[in-house]
């Protein structure tokens, strides 16, 4: 008898534990998370990945390459590897590749790539992107790109560590994330064009992308405020993509979503000038999140000291709340428009 009554609590226990394994995580409220993202983390990140040596990181230069080794010593102290089915953190991108359309003689480069595992729909991909390279060294002085796109590229660090912090606590995300930082952009979305024609992952198991170019500072038409971001191409392939969006906006961060550019008789044509357009164009919805630019846009004066922290803070936090939304949520982003 005793046997038996082993036997049955022995059962009990373990079906009791497999449910708790097989237990969707609550992962409703991202906010704990959200606010791991802080002024002073991406303050000391970018004073590194925008410093003088970093030589402006352009495409394929030293500068860019050491600016790369940062990013992936941050991904390897947070404990996070990179993708399933890859073997290092980069993404090779050959020169030829590079050169093919107009020969800029740019040298071998590489995207690099960082993943978080979904639990339950792992297939499932989002990917945030943001480019690493500038424009390097002219007549002897450092281009710095601190907001193009020093600020992109340092919030994806800090979301990832936001998203890490949460899985750690048993939040992970149900849907996985490819973090995706891009070579090449500066020289006509070249890292993006690469990926989106190699992809690591199927195109039709992305399910958004969300691009972060420029999100430190404000341009002329908010003068007065920089409680604002520009958001472009939401609604462009998806009506879900857009309303979450504006929920996780209102819900969490509370900044005004100009949507000026949004407009497809843009003169600028912003959607079309930055990485998230070679998702798109493949039919992945895609956000871009924007600050405009300014008096420094691709001058020796873009430096990390004109950065507004605040407001870089406020703009990687909503991209956090976005992709929060997106990877946990029932389902993807249906794709509605053309």
């Amino acid at each position: 008898m005793k046997k038996i009554i082993s036997l049955f609590v022995l059962a009990m226990a373990l079906s009791c534990s497999s449910a708790k394994v097989n237990e969707s995580a609550d992962n409703s409220d991202p906010t704990p998370y959200m606010n791991t993202i802080t002024a002073k983390e991406l303050q000391t990140h970018l004073y590194v990945v925008a410093a003088d040596g970093m030589e402006g990181r352009e495409t394929g230069s030293a500068g860019q390459k050491r600016a790369g080794v940062y990013l992936i010593n941050q991904y390897e102290k947070n404990n996070i590897s990179f993708p399933k089915g890859a073997t290092s953190f980069y993404q090779k991108v050959p020169a030829a590749f590079l050169n093919a359309k107009r020969n800029q003689n740019l040298s071998d480069s590489e995207n690099i790539w960082a993943f978080i595992e979904g639990s339950e729909k792992p297939n499932e991909i989002l990917v945030i992107s943001a480019h690493y390279d500038h424009v390097g060294v002219k007549n002897g002085n450092v281009y710095n790109g601190a907001d193009d796109d020093g600020s992109g590229t340092v919030a994806l660090l800090e979301i990832a560590e936001a998203f890490q912090k949460a899985k750690k606590d048993g939040h992970g995300p149900k849907r996985s994330i490819l973090f995706l930082h891009v070579t090449g952009e500066e020289h006509g979305l070249l890292g993006s064009s690469y990926y989106s024609e190699n992809p690591l992952f199927p195109m039709e198991n992305t399910i958004t992308d969300i691009n972060i170019d420029m999100i430190g500072r404000r341009d002329a038409a908010h003068a007065d405020t920089n409680n604002y971001v520009y958001v472009i191409g939401a609604d462009r392939l998806s009506s879900d993509l857009d309303n979450i969006t504006a929920i996780a906006n209102k819900k969490y961060v509370q900044m005004d979503l100009d949507y000026k550019y949004n407009d497809p008789a843009d003169p600028n044509h912003f959607y079309e000038r930055s990485d998230h357009y070679n998702f798109a164009k493949y039919g992945v919805p895609s956000v871009f999140l924007f600050n405009g630019v300014h008096a420094d846009y691709h001058q020796k004066t873009d430096t990390p000291d004109k950065i507004e922290y605040e407001a870089l803070t406020k703009r990687a936090q909503l991209a956090f709340t976005i992709a929060w939304e997106l990877v946990n949520r029932e389902n993807r982003p249906v794709v509605d428009k053309k």
